[in-house]
């Protein structure tokens, strides 16, 4: 995928360099709003939020684990679970569930259409018979 057509899910004030975007895919972008409004509901401080980054940043570095610059918001994503944990706003099977849902929902949904969590629910529609598998 080209990078102009990479940007094209992101309004003009998350373009970075001329076309380049912000946010690499629109999940990042979406956990960084979400980790946004939970700091700005007062479920933890800024303060809090970065140093839980950072210190998950620096295990990264002294584990000399590669970073080909798509692991930041992946760390996001692991620190805000951590943090959610920890302050009893959700359970680790709380998100496992969730997480398990929506992949039901995306084995359940044809190729091509949006993917809804109330497809985790019915059964698989695809147009496929078992003689095609």
């Amino acid at each position: 995928m080209t990078e102009s057509a990479r940007s094209d899910w992101l309004p003009p004030a998350f373009l970075a360099d001329g076309d380049r975007p912000v946010f690499a895919e629109p999940w990042e972008a979406q956990l960084f709003a979400l980790v946004v409004e939970l700091h700005q509901q007062g479920c933890f401080s800024w303060t809090e939020w970065a140093a839980r980054l950072s210190v998950e940043i620096e295990k990264r570095r002294q584990n000399q684990e590669a970073d080909w610059g798509d692991t930041y918001y992946e760390l996001w994503l692991k620190t805000i679970k951590q943090l959610l944990i920890e302050k009893s706003v959700t359970s680790k099977s709380e998100i496992e569930g969730r997480v398990d849902e929506w992949r039901r929902a995306y084995l359940n949904t044809p190729h091509g259409m949006p993917i809804s969590l109330a497809a985790a629910y019915s059964p698989l529609n695809h147009s496929l018979s078992t003689e095609d598998l």
